[in-house]
């Protein structure tokens, strides 16, 4: 699930709290183990890792263009660089103009509309003979 908020700067979405949810249990199931001795302590560090990736990753749009965001950086895309968004059976992307494809964490197909609509602009669909279903703005 994605959690999507609508700000007078454009839209956000971010993964939903249940992933907060599982790293916080996965954590204190995970004590007793790094408890238990002192070289199993890291081990706490992949719950932390994910709860920070479910709280910092996600796309913001905006009529300036798009600001995906992961674990560790952020990237800025303008409309102009942008060709094209495609979806997958699991994921969704931009497809760059100079062909590399950029994934959209927290996005998912049935969000592509609302995301291109961010920007000012309306969803056209390409006739592709794919099978990832590609949707394309224009």
């Amino acid at each position: 699930m994605t959690v999507i908020s609508v700000a007078k700067a454009g839209i956000r979405f971010r993964h939903s709290g249940g992933m907060w949810i599982a790293a916080v249990l996965f954590f204190i199931s995970g004590l007793p183990l790094a408890m238990s001795s002192w070289y199993l302590a890291p081990i706490l560090l992949v719950p932390v890792g994910a709860a920070v990736w479910a709280w910092r990753s996600g796309v913001d749009a905006s009529s300036n263009g798009l600001r995906v965001r992961g674990l560790v950086g952020s990237r800025r895309v303008t409309w102009e660089q942008v060709e094209g968004f495609g979806a997958g059976r699991r994921d969704t992307f931009a497809v760059l103009r100079d062909g590399t494809r950029l994934p959209l964490p927290a996005v998912r197909r049935a969000d592509l509309p609302r995301l291109i609509a961010a920007g000012g602009t309306e969803l056209v669909l390409a006739e592709t003979g794919d099978d990832a279903g590609e949707t394309a703005a224009e």
